[in-house]
C-alpha cells in the first residue's frame, strides 16, 4: 500500500435522527499515524462522528473507507471492525480478571495462549497495570478501570483506535497520570487515533490537527497552530480560547495594515479588508500586556488603550483580567504581575496588543 493513502477516508456522512439532520461531514481524511483531535462542546456531534465511523451507529449515509477500499457489505465491515479499537468515556469492562478483561479481544482473535500472555503482560506493564492482573474488574478505581479498558484496546494492535472523551470522568490526579502515559505510549506506537474531547488543552497536547466541531459538522480542521491562532469565525474563536472577538468596520486603509472602527475606537491591525468592510478581530488573551497609567515603558505595540478593570478571576496559574476600554478585553497576567501592578476591579490600567498579534475574520469570506 503506498503510503499516500490514508488509513481512513470519509465522504458525505449524514446522519439524521426524528428527521433533523445531527451529522454532516462532506469529508474527511485521516493519513496513517496522525492524531486527530474532535473538540467541542457536549452535543457537538463528536460521539456521533466516532460512532459512526466506527459502524456502532447505523443507519448513516456515505462511504466510509479503509486503506483505499470502501466499506460496503458485511463482510468487509466485520473485518474493518476488527482492524478498530474504541475507548468510552466509561470504561465497558467484563466481569472478570483484569487479565482476562485485557486479553478478550485477542481470545476472538484466535491468538494462541502463549501469546496472549506475552502480549497481555506487555500491555499491563505499559499502563502501568501489572500488580492488578488478578483483580476483579469491579473492584478497580476509575483510573485503574480506564488504564485496563486502554490496555485492553492497544492489546489488539489496532490500525486505527477511536478514544471518546476518556478521561472525562476522572479525578485531576488520575487524569494527569493517564494522560502523560497515553501520550507518551501513543507517540511510541504510531497509532492512528481519533479523540473526542471538550477540553482543548488536552487537544493541545496529544493532537497532529484539530476539527472544531459543533451542530453536527466541522467548522474548521488543521494543525493546533492554525485552529488556534487562525479561527474561521466566532464560535471556533471562541471555543478555541480567544477571549476577545470583536465586529467593526474598516474606515482606513494604508498598505498592509488597517483601522477598525469598534465603539468610537480605532483598532490597526495587519492583512488585507475593503474600506467598509464589516471584519471580526479576535485577540487572544496571553496577547494583551497590561502596565499602569504612569508607565514610561516602551513598547512598539500598534494599539495602546486605557481601560478600566470589570472583573479579576484566578485560573490557578495566571489570572483572567476583564477590562473596560470602550469595548470588552481580556488579558491573562501571572500571580507576579497581578501583585507587582497592584491590580484590583475598578483600577484603571494601561493595554496593549500588537496589530501583528490580532486575527481578522472577514465576514464577506466566511
Amino acid at each position: 500500500m503506498s503510503e499516500s493513502i490514508p488509513v481512513l477516508k470519509a465522504k458525505n456522512l449524514e446522519v439524521r435522527r426524528g428527521g433533523a439532520i445531527i451529522l454532516n461531514v462532506p469529508f474527511l481524511l485521516i493519513p496513517k499515524g496522525e492524531i486527530l483531535s474532535l473538540i467541542g462542546p457536549n452535543g457537538a456531534g463528536k460521539t456521533t462522528l466516532l460512532q459512526t465511523l466506527s459502524y456502532l451507529l447505523n443507519p448513516f449515509q456515505g462511504e466510509i473507507f479503509f486503506k483505499g477500499e470502501r466499506v460496503n457489505s458485511n463482510h468487509s465491515v466485520f473485518e474493518y471492525r476488527r482492524k478498530l479499537a474504541m475507548v468510552f468515556q466509561e470504561p465497558l469492562l467484563f466481569d472478570t480478571t483484569v487479565f482476562d478483561n485485557v486479553a478478550s479481544g485477542l481470545k476472538i482473535r484466535g491468538v494462541k495462549r502463549q501469546e496472549i500472555h506475552r502480549i497481555v503482560r506487555e500491555h499491563l506493564d505499559r499502563f502501568g497495570i501489572s500488580h492488578l492482573v488478578h483483580r476483579s474488574a469491579r473492584t478497580l478505581s476509575g483510573g485503574e478501570a480506564q488504564r485496563t479498558s486502554l490496555a485492553r484496546a492497544f492489546a489488539i494492535r489496532p490500525e486505527v483506535l477511536l478514544l471518546d472523551e476518556p478521561f472525562a470522568s476522572l479525578d485531576p490526579p488520575s487524569r494527569e497520570s493517564l494522560i502523560e502515559d497515553l501520550e507518551r505510549i501513543l507517540r511510541q506506537t504510531r497509532t492512528t487515533t481519533i479523540f473526542a474531547t471538550h477540553d482543548r488543552l488536552e487537544a493541545l497536547r496529544f493532537s497532529d490537527r484539530i476539527g472544531v466541531m459543533n451542530g453536527g459538522k466541522i467548522l474548521q480542521i488543521g494543525t493546533p497552530g492554525e485552529v488556534m491562532n487562525h479561527p474561521v469565525d466566532e464560535f471556533v474563536a471562541s471555543f478555541v480560547g480567544v477571549e476577545t472577538v470583536l465586529t467593526g468596520k474598516v474606515i482606513k486603509r494604508d498598505g498592509g495594515t488597517f483601522l477598525v472602527s469598534i465603539s468610537g475606537k480605532e483598532i490597526e491591525t495587519v492583512g488585507e479588508a475593503n474600506l467598509g468592510e464589516a471584519v471580526i478581530l479576535c485577540i487572544r488573551p496571553e496577547n494583551v500586556t497590561l502596565s499602569i497609567h504612569s508607565s514610561k515603558e516602551v513598547t512598539s505595540a500598534r494599539n495602546i488603550f486605557m481601560g478600566k478593570i470589570v472583573k479579576i478571576t484566578s485560573l490557578g496559574l495566571f489570572q483572567k483580567v476583564q477590562l473596560d476600554c470602550g469595548f470588552p478585553l481580556v488579558a491573562y497576567v501571572t500571580n507576579h504581575s497581578l501583585e507587582g501592578l497592584s491590580l484590583r476591579e475598578g483600577k484603571e490600567v494601561k493595554a496593549s496588543f500588537k496589530a501583528t498579534a490580532i486575527h481578522v475574520v472577514r465576514k464577506g469570506e466566511r
